[in-house]
């Protein structure tokens, strides 16, 4: 199935308004390659992303198919000690939130390879993991977490809810934005859902995005960017409202929403917390495109920033180094045009990136004490939602005078 470009509104079907921003023809930023030889049968696409003029969802306009974005994933969250320690506390919460016992039965989309369900799995709660791609499938299976390896919508909804699987509690951790047709995976939820049941969606949040300039965020498998204006209207659409809402720090400000089945909860259990962001992102102008099409400025002059400060450190003759080989870290890169001669190496703690190079910039990934082993000067923390956790973890650079550089929403070293 070849590239598929969008003239309409991927939920809504509404004819898409103007460009958002557009990071120019780059690969899919997960498919890592496995050697050189592998540059020239790369395939690159348009990242090209719009805002639809009636319910405001933000879109790559194009599809990537979607084997080649989720089948061989090589993302695996179980590498980042932050996010571990977040999926437990929201089990925790969840579990005296929700009252769960081993009579209730979880069902997490995209469940990865594992990281938080098996924390369910530990307190006796039967659950069941839904995920597209058989590598991090497999990872889970081996914690004891059972899943289907499958894309999730109304038909998989279907067959389960025949099988007497309606779940309790559906948990989807950033995964809203990675489906295609969002209308039809709320749809499936719904039908998924058991009628006194509870689903927490978490989504980076489009308003952080915006105002943080966040655009490395955007590539292919990141299919929307969204509002919770937006996931309101959709939810509606299928017989779900939301009623409450929490702020989270995760990849640069997320929301983790709370959502049952419509005739259960009416407008007056709305919280005060989900009242606030409504009126948030009016204060932000979210209804209004031209918020939308001011972006695109913002993402040049973030882009010139750092280009500046990597030609005046290569010039003194600097050796400058990245760190985490993460999708938003690969989309900053190629819009950014760097490559290995700008950037000797990327480390990262995931052996399945190691000894591959960066889609695009086919910068060499390494382990990191091959990081250590250069002594580089600076080293760029690509992922810098986890700022705070690398710069830990690479603490022994400073020994000899090396330093970290973050570029969003602006460059810093520090």
């Amino acid at each position: 199935m070849p590239f598929h470009t969008r003239t309409h509104c991927r939920s809504c079907e509404t004819a898409l308004g103007p460009v958002f921003v557009d990071l120019g023809v780059q690969p899919s930023a997960n498919a890592y390659l496995n050697s050189s030889a592998d540059i020239v049968r790369e395939q690159c696409y348009p990242l090209l992303t719009r805002v639809c003029p009636s319910c405001f969802l933000v879109q790559v306009a194009g599809d990537v198919p979607a084997d080649e974005l989720f089948g061989d994933y090589a993302y695996f969250s179980s590498v980042s000690e932050s996010w571990l320690d977040h999926a437990r506390r929201y089990c925790e919460m969840a579990r005296a939130r929700f009252g769960l016992t081993a009579k209730n039965l979880i069902v997490e989309l995209a469940s990865n390879d594992g990281y938080l369900l098996k924390n369910f799995v530990a307190a006796g709660i039967p659950v069941l993991g839904i995920d597209p791609s058989y590598t991090v499938a497999a990872a889970a299976e081996k914690q004891g977490v059972p899943t289907l390896v499958e894309f999730f919508g109304p038909a998989v909804a279907d067959r389960l809810a025949a099988e007497g699987r309606q779940a309790d509690l559906i948990i989807g951790n950033n995964v809203l934005a990675h489906v295609p047709e969002p209308s039809a995976f709320v749809a499936g939820i719904a039908k998924l859902l058991k009628p006194g049941g509870t689903v927490n969606i978490e989504f980076p949040h489009l308003l952080k995005l915006i105002q943080n300039g966040e655009f490395d965020t955007i590539y292919h498998e990141h299919y929307s960017y969204l509002s919770l204006m937006t996931v309101e209207l959709i939810f509606a659409r299928h017989g779900l409202r939301i009623f409450d809402v929490e702020e989270l720090p995760t990849h640069g400000g997320s929301l983790r929403i709370y959502a049952r089945h419509a005739n259960t909860c009416s407008e007056s259990d709305v919280s005060v917390a989900l009242r606030k962001v409504r009126d948030s992102e009016a204060a932000a102008s979210l209804s209004d495109l031209a918020t939308y099409q001011a972006f695109a400025q913002k993402t040049q002059e973030i882009r010139r920033e750092f280009l500046t400060f990597v030609g005046q450190e290569k010039q003194k003759g600097k050796r400058i180094c990245g760190y985490g080989a993460a999708a938003k870290g690969n989309t900053f890169l190629n819009f950014c045009g760097i490559s290995s001669d700008d950037i000797a190496l990327i480390a990262d703690r995931s052996e399945h990136k190691q000894g591959k190079l960066a889609p695009g910039s086919h910068i060499p990934i390494v382990h990191p004490a091959d990081l250590i082993a250069a002594r580089p000067d600076y080293v760029i923390i690509l992922p810098w939602n986890l700022r705070t956790e690398i710069s830990h973890q690479l603490q022994e650079i400073r020994s000899w005078g090396g330093q970290f550089v973050t570029a969003i929403p602006k460059t810093t070293i520090f």
